[in-house]
């Protein structure tokens, strides 16, 4: 049984191990992500990546895709009676669009009172041309295995288009990508979006992780036709990962880690202090013990 000095001991040498890994790394890190890239200067590349935010604006409703089944179909026929939250992704993704469905399958599975397809409807758009209606079908089925709710297969699709009518709607989500030949596949940012049932957009939902709480109370204002108000981009993540011909790390996992470090480090940090205050009152309540 150890002793509280010797778990002291241990957790403060442990911060301190974590500090200088962290603080090494992220010196480190720069040099290994981005090659000859200045430190703190995203890749060029990136410049042409992000969400902006058009809060209102109208999507063309008209633009033809092909659903998860091979038919082709209009953007038109998903809306009109409830809300859809809209999330651009591509199939072939090697990291972060699989994070952008789990975690928005984590919130779905976190609004006990609200079902896709019966509330609101989801739609999953690829933005690249090359993804087939088998890879949506296959996606599809992999995220309603883990939201296992009746009826959702009616209110979430999956959905392929050519690049023009791609292109079209993610100008007016905002939402810019960029294909990299180099290293062939595309850099592209981590977010969903939320519009009314008559095609505006209401709200933009940042990161790999969406609060169900949030999330539901934006899909009752926009039920209503109400639009939100601008959000902060500090969980803007981008997806271009590590290249084993180069041996960069992207920035998504850059920013992952970071935000991961620090997490470790606060959780550390309050049970240090929640331990110093226990054993301070135990301290305390002796010494009044014998005072007595």
């Amino acid at each position: 049984m150890l002793s509280r000095f010797q778990i002291r001991s241990l957790i403060v040498g442990g911060l301190l191990l974590l500090f200088a890994a962290t603080g090494a790394w992220a010196q480190a890190a720069p040099k290994a992500e981005l090659g000859q890239t200045p430190p703190n200067q995203k890749p060029s590349i990136l410049e042409n990546v992000g969400i902006d935010q058009h809060l209102n604006q109208q999507i063309p409703l008209d633009l033809n895709f092909t659903d998860e089944h091979g038919q082709p179909v209009l953007l038109r026929q998903y809306f009109g009676q409830k809300p859809v939250i809209i999330t651009m992704v591509y199939f072939q993704c090697p990291m972060l669009c699989s994070q952008v469905l789990a975690g928005l399958t984590g919130a779905l599975n976190g609004m006990s009172n609200f079902n896709v397809g019966r509330e609101f409807n989801v739609l999953t758009v690829s933005f690249d041309p090359r993804d087939t209606p088998q890879a949506a079908m296959d996606s599809k089925t992999s995220y309603l295995r883990r939201y296992r709710r009746s009826g959702s297969d009616e209110g979430w699709h999956f959905l392929v288009g050519k690049k023009e009518q791609i292109d079209a709607l993610a100008q007016a989500l905002g939402f810019r990508y960029a294909w990299d030949p180099e290293v062939q596949q595309y850099a592209h940012a981590s977010g969903i979006m939320l519009l009314t049932p008559d095609g505006h957009i209401a709200q933009y939902y940042y990161g790999i992780e969406y609060a169900p709480r949030d999330l539901r109370f934006g899909i009752i204002e926009a039920s209503k036709g109400r639009i939100g108000t601008l959000v902060d981009k500090v969980l803007l993540l981008y997806c271009y990962h590590y290249d084993p011909t180069k041996g960069k790390y992207g920035l998504a996992i850059f920013n992952v880690l970071r935000i991961s470090a620090l997490a470790t480090v606060l959780l550390l940090g309050g049970f240090m202090f929640i331990m110093f205050r226990r054993e301070r009152a135990v301290a305390r309540r002796n010494g009044l013990a014998k005072a007595s």
